[in-house]
């Protein structure tokens, strides 16, 4: 028996379900596997500002709010600057129209996307693994083979394919086209905390990144009392633990003290995890008849939460994109081509960003914005995810850009020892990603 549809969607998470949704509310037979059980444990627990239309878009809105912790804005801790806080609010930015955001738990999040995909029709299915993919020869489908709940195994026949495996990177790893990111290979340690020293009043909601000798560290505050508390570090000192990695993870903690100060009373509630090779891209975004979208396609780092928006924004491209290629076959080339300027658009932008987010020049700027020729309204868009509407964002972009380069070569002697540094870390990561990545 061979279950027929018009779109499989590998992966429940938020770019899966959505494109899942979309393409369900317009007539097509659309199956989701999830391998896992929702509600499931996952990390990424904060929105941004451009979420919110999307969530009205699907229907979800009222359902995230119920909860939700009010996120107004961004604060940037850093210990080498006389005033070691800044903070950003999303009514700041160039759009005023999105003042603020959620943190969510993004087990319960996610449940409520796809509980959504299925109550449009989407035929949901969960503990259900994707063990193989064969494409037609032909660009006609695809031949899906999955094992069930019950352990059974079930074949599925389907026009079209949609990977939104999210870092298992389902069809990258088969089609070998995954590759680690050599400009930015970073590592995760995170858990959640109970009981951590929050902000007051409406700045209780803020994100709160520090700054710290080996990369940076997270810390969201979650509507349920609990706090989402991570550290991105360079594969290479990850490597350098000798201790369980909770231990590994409360030394590192100990690196940060305004952080740790924030935990002195709080408790660890769940298992400290850890993740390597967090930096990742796919050579291609698309084939004759498949889409990858979010994390199955590309992530690069969670310093501007960027990873729910992009992969819903990519939920609402990819759905467009197979309905055109599955309804007007002789376009789906433009079609598929168009969804792949969209997608690295918007990893571009965040991308600039990201991958200078360490430098001393960049920490100088965030610890000391100005909004010369709107250049911080522009930054606090980028924060705020409005890089997908008209907002015209990107004179102001390209000045800050400018100023950053005017910066580093101000400091000339600082942004050369920091460029030779960044080259000898990406060199020991390098080595060490593969090590950590099994681990």
């Amino acid at each position: 028996m061979v279950t027929a549809c018009d779109v499989f969607v590998i992966g429940g998470g938020p770019g899966g379900t959505t494109a899942g949704a979309l393409l369900a509310e317009r007539g097509y037979r659309v199956v989701i596997a999830e391998k896992d059980r929702h509600p499931r444990f996952h990390i990424g627990e904060s929105l941004l500002p451009a979420n919110l239309p999307l969530l009205e878009r699907l229907g979800v809105g009222e359902a995230v709010r119920a909860i939700g912790m009010v996120k107004w804005g961004v604060e940037f801790l850093s210990p080498w600057h006389t005033k070691a806080r800044q903070e950003f609010l999303f009514a700041d930015a160039w759009n005023k129209d999105m003042p603020y955001a959620y943190h969510v738990p993004r087990a319960d999040f996610d449940a409520i996307l796809f509980r959504n995909a299925a109550a449009k029709g989407a035929d949901t299915r969960e503990d259900c693994r994707v063990l193989e993919v064969v494409f037609s020869e032909d660009g006609s489908g695809a031949r899906i083979r999955a094992r069930n709940a019950d352990g059974g195994i079930e074949d599925f026949a389907a026009r079209f394919v949609i990977d939104a495996s999210g870092r298992d990177t389902f069809l990258g790893r088969r089609l070998h086209t995954k590759r680690r990111n050599p400009r930015h290979n970073s590592s995760a340690l995170y858990g959640h905390f109970q009981g951590a020293t929050r902000n007051d009043g409406r700045e209780e909601g803020h994100i709160s990144l520090f700054w710290f000798e080996h990369g940076w560290f997270w810390f969201i505050p979650l509507a349920n009392g609990v706090t989402s508390v991570g550290a991105v570090v360079w594969p290479h000192y990850l490597k350098t633990r000798t201790q369980s990695v909770g231990d590994f993870f409360k030394e590192t903690l100990a690196l940060c003290p305004p952080l740790a100060e924030r935990l002195a009373d709080a408790k660890l509630v769940t298992e400290v995890q850890a993740t390597g090779n967090f930096s990742y891209g796919c050579e291609r975004s698309y084939g004759a008849n498949h889409l990858l979208v979010g994390d199955a396609f590309s992530f690069i780092d969670p310093v501007f939460s960027s990873g729910v928006m992009l992969a819903m924004h990519g939920g609402f491209l990819a759905a467009d994109a197979a309905d055109a290629c599955l309804t007007r076959p002789e376009r789906a080339p433009r079609a598929l081509r168009a969804y792949d300027r969209a997608l690295r658009q918007g990893l571009r932008t965040y991308a600039w960003f990201i991958y200078r987010v360490n430098h001393p020049s960049m920490r100088d700027l965030f610890m000391g914005p100005r909004n010369i020729l709107r250049m911080q309204e522009a930054l606090l868009s980028v924060l705020a995810g409005d890089i997908f509407a008209d907002t015209p964002v990107w004179g102001s972009l390209a000045a800050f850009k400018a100023l950053y380069y005017l910066h580093a070569l101000g400091h000339l002697r600082r942004s050369v020892r920091t460029l030779w540094q960044r080259r000898l870390l990406r060199r020991r990561s390098a080595d060490a990603a593969v090590a950590v990545e099994t681990e």
